[in-house]
């Protein structure tokens, strides 16, 4: 795990945070089936983990590690139905479906989905009234 101290780019981190968005709306346009499955389940994790790298970015902090990202995400003071850190869960589902070949079951992928519509927007919102002020 390396951390490197850069200086503040909120113009990076808002890119960073639409390329995230536009990609959630994307995913979730997917029907969720076992074959789209693994997809889905890396793309939300990938838009979560991109959020909290913006987070960081514009606070001149640069991670390698998505574990860091995924803290810096979980740093984000947002009102959400459901409790962020879910989302290191589904940092270890990515990891077991990229790795090990693991074939996610369809209740799984539903409950990604589930973590996206009720946790990623709200912290899109806080993230971009943060880097807009």
């Amino acid at each position: 795990m390396t951390i490197r101290y850069r200086r503040p780019d909120k113009k990076n981190a808002l890119s960073i945070v639409e390329a995230a968005k536009r990609d959630m709306k994307f995913t979730l346009s997917i029907k969720p089936t076992e074959e789209s499955g693994p997809t889905i389940i890396r793309n939300i994790y990938e838009c979560f983990r991109m959020l909290g790298d913006a987070a960081l970015v514009a606070k001149g902090i640069e991670a390698d590690d998505h574990a860091e990202q995924i803290k810096g995400l979980i740093g984000i003071r947002a009102s959400t139905k459901r409790p962020v850190n879910l989302v290191d869960n589904l940092r270890t589902l990515r990891h077991n479906i990229n790795y090990y070949g693991y074939k996610p079951r369809l209740a799984e992928v539903e409950d990604a989905i589930s973590i996206a519509k009720s946790c990623f927007w709200s912290l899109l919102t806080v993230l971009l009234k943060e880097l807009k002020s």
